[in-house]
């Protein structure tokens, strides 16, 4: 398929633009590009029909089933996106009078109230963009704590040996030096290890629980306490919140920061470059150094880590789940990602090992190993062929600690019918690479895009698309 760039003719374009309203104010010349912009020239038709055709080659979850583990990858309503094309939300700008935006001050206020409750913990910072973003910041909160004690030399952040990749390069960006722990033979947090780990210059721990292998610690409390007592605090990564939310708290764990994916958790879309929101709450130990807005009465003011108040219209699509949910729709969705997870799990672990737990939380993990050693199928093998069945693949290799990992989480908006058919999928599969596994090392054979050279991709990616010189 070509870029719209290479599709692009001079002459044709299709603005229509309104007649300017304003005085016209002309750029000085030192100011102006040397050489005009160079923008794609197409009609209208033809921009159409090139973006008609990208969407018809992407996957999502309008068009078959997204297990994608630790994404939740899950179905958007409709009414979330609507409130937040809203007119008295999307025209405001953020230095106008604060009297002119009550109205999204409250969104922003009830929001907060509903996220603290269903955390457990006492104030929120909604300008973390991302999960990422709001796992830095929420680090940067542990920091300043020990700084403002003048503890300076808790500088080690201990982390599981299957946590979110993110969580020790954003302790690592923080300052912070990273302690790894392996994990328990049940795939938990080794009790003793972490006993070993603390000492004076323990500044926390961070933890999602359930963790990446779908496991709820049932150590949570003993866990939080060690660190408690050598004098750090408790980071709960928000990633597998949608398992536990209106059931379980992460204060009432003993967390005493949390980031939330409101892009994940909360239906608002999540991938393809669209808007995130990592929002951190904390425990009021930690309230004076949440960031702030930067402008306040004209004074500059606290820590800023995006412009204003983030990424605002992602929250008010959260908000909107919330509450078209209500706290018991919240709690049903919660218990139906859990109660499909396991449903899947058990349709599938007589052919795939499930290595750690009897039962999970919102996902699974399955361990292809003895199916690549007894047929030289890998996980990734089939993870692409199940592109082939209108299948999105699940994360692979992901957590390290299982090999040839294939981790489902299938979420609380897909059917039991849906479940079974990906199900049935799965063991067709199986059985193809006892019977005739050399074709599914060349899988997909009927997507929009075969196998690709994934080393040459690495090591020589075409990132950007470069204009022939004028």
């Amino acid at each position: 398929m070509q870029l719209i760039f290479e599709k692009s003719h001079a002459g044709r374009g299709c603005d229509l633009l309104p007649a300017c309203d304003v005085p016209e104010v002309q750029l000085p010349e030192e100011l102006k590009r040397e050489q005009p912009l160079r923008l794609p020239q197409l009609s209208e038709t033809e921009i159409s029909r090139h973006y008609s055709v990208l969407a018809k080659r992407a996957h999502g979850v309008n068009d078959g089933f997204y297990p994608l583990g630790s994404c939740t990858m899950k179905y958007n309503p409709r009414i979330d996106e609507e409130m937040a094309v809203l007119p008295g939300f999307t025209n405001i700008h953020p230095l106008q009078p604060e009297s002119t935006v009550q109205g999204c001050k409250q969104v922003l206020d009830t929001a907060k109230q509903y996220l603290c409750e269903a955390t457990g913990m006492d104030d929120i910072t909604f300008q973390p963009a991302a999960g990422a973003h709001g796992e830095f910041t929420g680090l940067l909160l542990i920091k300043s704590y020990h700084e403002a004690r003048g503890d300076k030399k808790r500088n080690k952040i201990i982390i599981p040996d299957a946590a979110h990749g993110t969580n020790p390069a954003s302790a690592s960006m923080a300052g912070f030096t990273v302690v790894t722990i392996l994990s328990s033979p049940d795939g938990c947090v080794d009790l003793d290890a972490l006993r070993a780990s603390v000492g004076e210059d323990t500044a926390g721990l961070m933890l999602t629980n359930p963790n990446t292998v779908g496991i709820f610690d049932s150590n949570i409390l003993e866990i939080t306490d060690i660190i408690h007592q050598a004098g750090g605090l408790n980071y709960y990564d928000g990633a597998n919140f949608n398992a536990i939310m209106g059931v379980v708290r992460p204060g009432d764990m003993g967390f005493d920061v949390v980031h939330l994916n409101l892009h994940k958790t909360f239906a608002t879309p999540h991938g393809g470059g669209g808007p995130g929101s990592g929002p951190v709450a904390c425990k009021s130990i930690l309230q004076p150094y949440l960031p702030g807005c930067a402008i306040q009465n004209g004074q500059e003011e606290k820590l800023q880590l995006k412009a204003f108040h983030g990424n605002f219209l992602v929250v008010v699509k959260a908000l909107t789940y919330m509450l078209t949910l209500g706290a018991e729709g919240i709690r049903s969705a919660c218990e139906g990602a859990v109660l499909n997870a396991n449903y899947m799990m058990a349709k599938l672990k007589d052919l795939y090992p499930v290595p750690y737990g009897k039962t999970c939380m919102h996902e699974f993990v399955l361990s292809l190993e003895e199916l690549k050693k007894e047929t030289g199928v890998s996980a990734l093998d089939v993870a692409k062929s199940l592109i082939d069945h209108g299948i999105h693949p699940p994360t692979m290799y992901f957590p390290l600690i299982v090999h040839e990992a294939l981790m489902f989480e299938p979420t609380e908006t897909e059917s039991r019918e849906t479940l079974d058919e990906a199900a049935e999928v799965m063991r067709e599969l199986y059985q193809m690479a006892h019977e005739d596994g050399a074709q599914m090392h060349d899988a997909p054979h009927h997507g929009q895009i075969k196998r690709p050279d994934e080393v040459l991709a690495a090591r020589q990616p075409v990132l950007r698309y470069r204009c022939e010189q004028a």
